[in-house]
């Protein structure tokens, strides 16, 4: 057997990987860190995931067809409306329908239920007139993405609840309470952690001793009990807004000691590095070389420390408006809206009731996927 070396191939894989090495030779650390993460894939996907769960959550007055507290009284616990493009009689339908709903009641249980009445269609149309809203509280207009002519027509993508309201549209609107929730909680937390942190690692001795001994009083602590502890110590004649900001204070008091724990670390092993020392040099003053020179250095980390930490705070406003401790009606949030769906006989007759746990666990996956995928590209030359 004869082997046959390819002599003008072997040369260009030659260059092409002297190539490839230069180039991880000379690119940033922020480069090096973006390439390693588009290798993975999970992250790459959740990535436009999680912009299209901000998009609904900015714009969510305009995609929804209705309003979040406007009532069908006729239709309470209405099922999901399917989307039909072909028509039995008439066949192919260029625009999305769905049917007429009609009550029907069970002679055995009489229990009320829906039915699609197939006499009478309701073509989707979109940028609509509906129910007047205020655009991000500036403005106001009656343009909807989509709907029907007809505002008062059923429309319920995803059912309604025991009021009549429908449950898509209180989807996306809680949306905007339980995302913005979790990222004005983050930021706090992020402000707590890094000056504790930082504090605590550039100075030590009994400074240092103070904020752990704190980190591990709040940590010896269960999370939830503290948190249905403090949830319930909020005055309960407080507005809706003043308990939403009470909750994001008590998700930062709780949580930034994981963060904080993290810069400590860093920060101790940064400080008697030669920048330091050479900044110190400078008449630069502590807090400088804190904010200017030691932070910026693991910046990625506390990215990462964030992204893994969203879930958390989503969970955690979830369980205690679930459980009625934490946002209450009418604020629209995803916790608040699974807490109807706390009876097991309303959560047998009507399961769309957990459509809200479905954005939840998506949520959920986007932020743990992404923070898997910036963990592994904070290490380049792994």
């Amino acid at each position: 057997m004869k082997l046959v070396f390819n002599k003008k191939t072997t040369p260009d894989i030659t260059i092409n990987n002297k190539k490839i090495e230069e180039d991880y030779e000379v690119a940033s650390q922020w480069k090096l860190m973006w390439w390693k993460f588009k290798k993975h894939k999970l992250a790459i996907i959740s990535a436009p995931v999680l912009t299209l769960l901000i998009i609904i959550a900015a714009f969510s007055e305009f995609l929804s067809p209705h309003l979040p507290l406007e009532r069908f009284s006729e239709y309470k616990y209405a099922p999901p409306q399917k989307l039909h493009f072909i028509h039995p009689e008439k066949g192919f339908s260029p625009r999305p329908f769905v049917y007429d709903l009609k009550q029907e009641m069970d002679e055995k249980t009489f229990r009320r239920t829906f039915a699609e009445d197939t006499t009478k269609t309701h073509p989707i149309h979109f940028f609509v007139k509906g129910k007047e809203y205020k655009f991000w509280g500036l403005f106001k207009t009656k343009t909807h993405i989509i709907g029907l002519k007809d505002p008062d027509a059923p429309f319920f993508l995803m059912g309604t609840d025991s009021l009549g309201r429908d449950l898509f549209t209180r989807t996306l609107y809680g949306s905007r309470i339980s995302l913005s929730f979790a990222f004005l909680g983050i930021i706090l937390t992020v402000i707590l952690g890094i000056i504790l942190g930082g504090i605590s690692g550039y100075f030590g001795g009994v400074t240092d001793t103070v904020i752990q001994r704190l980190i591990d009083l709040l940590l010896c602590i269960p999370t939830i009990p503290l948190w249905m502890a403090l949830a319930a110590a909020l005055p309960s004649d407080w507005s809706p807004s003043k308990i939403y900001l009470g909750m994001v204070m008590i998700f930062s008091i709780i949580g930034w000691t994981g963060l904080a724990r993290v810069v400590r670390g860093k920060i101790l092993s940064l400080r008697e590095e030669d920048f330091t020392m050479a900044a110190r040099l400078a008449g630069a003053s502590n807090m400088r070389i804190i904010t200017k020179h030691l932070i910026p250095s693991f910046a990625s980390y506390i990215i990462i420390s964030v992204t893994i930490s969203i879930p958390a705070t989503i969970l955690g406003e979830t369980s205690l408006s679930f459980l009625g401790l934490g946002l209450q009606p009418p604020v629209v949030s995803w916790g608040v809206l699974l807490g109807e769906s706390q009876k097991l006989e309303n959560l047998a007759h009507h399961p769309w009731l957990l459509w809200p746990a479905a954005f939840i666990v998506v949520a959920v996956l986007v932020f743990n996927f992404l923070g898997d995928g910036l963990r592994d590209a904070a290490d380049p030359y792994k």
